[in-house]
């Protein structure tokens, strides 16, 4: 379009001075191919000084931003809060044809890149874990050696439930310090208390491995909510041949 502009207005430009100029020689003189010829090289002076102009003129059209195409490349891709809002109310219409929990984190993927939006009643860790106490319990943290039993129910981003020890009926049992959890899942119920629940929300960096072994096909944040039910003591018995830990 802007081509078509610059022909109607510098036709000479385009087509060539020298063929104008011929035609205007057409309508007033005959035959004089001196003067033609004379004609000729004064006209093409004149286009080779047209094609000056209008390669400046073609130059001040794209530094002045005509053509913002030329001048997009090397720009950052903004965030768009509304796309922000977008995957918000989609999350949380998703937990809710998974029944998610009450209060139940939500996630703004978009990408690699991942948001947690959660109420004021949770506290992040400078390890990047973020938690919720509903009961706080009683009597003495767990340390490493002892052995904790527990109930819980994870659940992925999308508020679907992915394991449960309430529906296998037996809690859990695992002994801390020996690497047998999830790094998150550990850090998150080492400061609890026998009879606390505490949802745990673990990030990528501190979850489980994936792989078709697991669970988990891929890095996402998962969320546990834990149930401490006792913390014993453990000893190593040894009898002839025959050594094996035990928790009272």
């Amino acid at each position: 379009m802007l081509l078509a502009s610059f022909r109607s207005n510098f036709p000479c430009a385009v087509q060539g001075t020298v063929f104008c100029q011929r035609k205007q020689l057409t309508h007033g003189c005959t035959n004089q191919k001196s003067k033609d010829y004379i004609v000729q090289d004064g006209c093409m002076l004149q286009h080779s000084e047209k094609a000056l102009r209008r390669t400046l003129f073609l130059s001040v059209l794209v530094s002045a931003g005509v053509f913002p195409t030329l001048s997009s490349y090397g720009k950052t891709k903004s965030k768009n809060p509304y796309d922000e809002k977008r995957l918000l109310q989609q999350n949380r219409r998703i937990q809710k044809e998974n029944n998610a929990p009450e209060d139940f984190p939500n996630f703004v993927r978009e990408g690699f890149q991942v948001k947690v939006v959660s109420s004021d009643n949770y506290i992040k860790s400078d390890s990047g874990l973020i938690y919720r106490d509903f009961v706080v319990g009683q009597g003495d943290c767990p340390k490493d050696g002892q052995q904790v039993t527990f109930h819980y129910i994870g659940y992925n981003e999308s508020g679907r439930r992915i394991d449960s020890t309430y529906l296998q009926g037996t809690p859990a049992k695992i002994r801390m310090g020996t690497k047998g959890l999830v790094p998150g899942f550990e850090e998150g119920i080492r400061d609890m208390r026998p009879g606390g629940k505490r949802r745990i929300i673990i990030p990528p960096e501190l979850g489980p491995p994936v792989g078709p072994s697991t669970f988990f096909s891929s890095k996402q944040f998962e969320v546990f909510d834990v149930e401490l039910l006792s913390v014993q003591n453990c000893e190593r018995r040894t009898i002839a041949f025959y050594s094996d830990v035990v928790c009272n």
